[in-house]
């Protein structure tokens, strides 16, 4: 009797000591299997989960517009007082709905090429009016021909047109004619070929963004969807030094297993440079950890609260010598009109710019940018790219629109604001595919270990007692 005891009592310690040891192997073995399959997984080739959701994204993309209505045109043209501004939004399309084109892949250099196309469906059940309501908005050319035409005699021959024309320095526009273009009076009487047709993302539909080509982590998963060139450049032609490179993927997802302390680089061809982000917070996403990333505000700093930026300074005099912070001048990348960006109610941005505007009021739950990404698989999961255009206005002598102005505007002419979440039914393939599997795993490596170890120690315990009373 007491060594049938004895033998289960030993029998359940080394049973508990095989499921520890098993729980204990298959912790290392689980995370490589893990780490096998993400890595197979996430390759931008046919056949991948990565590939299927890269070709066309799965999440409905969204761009809400919110549009600074002007509340004091004439004041400001004449006595050159502050611009009051009442934003009206949202205004939301549709957007990045369309599947990638002229996808070639390269098995030699393990990269993948393609074109974004471009297109923008108006939503009414997500806006606040139609694509008709009527804004009091900047006039974008009389605003830019002066920068674009330095010259005064020239300055003086564009005068009498944009007078003939009946131009102002601000007009009435609709949504649509704002957002995708509308032909314009004074351009139209300008003796030379130029462009007529002016808005602020014309032209945009039945366009495509590109090409960019991308390592496809075949041979190297810590580069995939990483940015190789772009238009068949490896930099921008718009920066000077490490300014002008393009680093990182577009942000729709990144190469896997994200640690918080990365700092995740990403182009927007929307800005014309590279930018990042960095780790904010974990977050709950529909049942799936993610870790947040923010655009921190040094990004926006000036290059004396932060020297990296001191490339993104071109000029000295509207930065006042690079002290100014919060507005970046993208002219060389819009054919040199005078376009500057910055976040939504010039976050982050100096005093002084925001100082002639009222109607603004800057905060960052509404008016900063995030990534959602889950960190195993490194996609994008959920986003909210948010950024103001604006145009600058300085005083001009001979043309009489401008020349009642007595200081420089940077005039807010929208912020926009594109999200994409992914949806219930993705969320819950995400979760059944990956995160449950891995949760599962874990589950059982831990029980395993938890229970093969009570075990050792109670039987282990119980078979040193029993012993201990056979020889008393």
């Amino acid at each position: 009797m007491g060594c049938d005891r004895n033998c289960g009592l030993i029998a359940g310690a080394v049973i508990g000591a095989v499921l520890a040891v098993f729980g204990g192997i298959l912790m290392p073995v689980g995370d490589m299997l893990i780490e096998k399959t993400i890595k197979k997984e996430t390759v931008l080739e046919e056949g991948t989960i990565a590939f299927k959701n890269w070709v066309k994204t799965g999440t409905a993309v969204y761009r809400q517009f919110w549009i600074f209505d002007v509340q004091n045109p004439e004041e400001v043209a004449v006595n050159s007082s502050k611009i009051k501004v009442k934003q009206r939004g949202p205004y939301t399309y549709r957007v990045r709905y369309l599947a990638k084109e002229n996808i070639t892949q390269d098995s030699e250099t393990h990269t993948v090429s393609f074109l974004q196309p471009n297109s923008a469906i108006f939503e009414p059940s997500l806006s606040v009016g139609t694509e008709n309501d009527t804004f009091t908005v900047l006039n974008l050319a009389v605003a830019a021909a002066p920068h674009l035409y330095p010259n005064v005699f020239i300055q003086g021959v564009l005068n009498s047109l944009i007078k003939k024309s009946k131009s102002s320095m601000f007009q009435k526009r609709t949504l649509k004619e704002l957002l995708w273009g509308y032909t314009d009076p004074f351009l139209s009487l300008v003796p030379y070929p130029v462009t007529t047709t002016v808005g602020v993302f014309y032209p945009y539909n039945n366009t495509a963004d590109g090409v960019y080509k991308v390592f496809s982590g075949k041979d190297d998963i810590s580069k995939v969807a990483i940015i190789d060139t772009y238009k068949g450049k490896k930099n921008l032609s718009y920066w000077p030094s490490y300014c002008d490179m393009i680093n990182g993927t577009d942000a729709a997802s990144f190469p896997p297993f994200v640690e918080k302390t990365q700092v995740l680089q990403f182009f927007s061809s929307d800005i014309c440079r590279s930018i990042y982000a960095v780790f904010g917070a974990e977050i709950n996403l529909k049942g799936i950890p993610v870790y947040r990333f923010i655009l921190p505000s040094l990004a926006f700093a000036s290059p004396l609260q932060n020297p990296d930026n001191h490339c993104f300074c071109t000029e000295k005099i509207i930065s006042k010598n690079c002290t100014s912070y919060g507005v970046l001048d993208i002219g060389k990348c819009k054919d040199g009109k005078p376009v500057y960006i910055s976040l939504p109610h010039f976050l982050y941005a100096s005093p002084e710019t925001s100082q002639p505007i009222e109607g603004l009021s800057p905060n960052e739950e509404e008016h900063s940018t995030y990534l959602d990404v889950e960190p195993i698989t490194g996609f994008t999961l959920r986003f909210a790219k948010r950024l103001q255009i604006n145009i600058l206005v300085k005083p001009a002598r001979k043309i009489e629109a401008l020349k009642g102005l007595k200081q420089n505007y940077f005039v807010p002419i929208l912020w926009l604001n594109e999200t994409g979440t992914i949806g219930d039914e993705k969320a819950e393939m995400f979760r059944n595919q990956v995160t449950g599997k891995i949760n599962l795993l874990g589950l059982v490596e831990i029980t395993l270990l938890s229970v093969g170890v009570v075990m050792f120690i109670v039987f282990t315990i119980s078979y040193c007692a029993c012993r201990s009373k056979r020889v008393n």
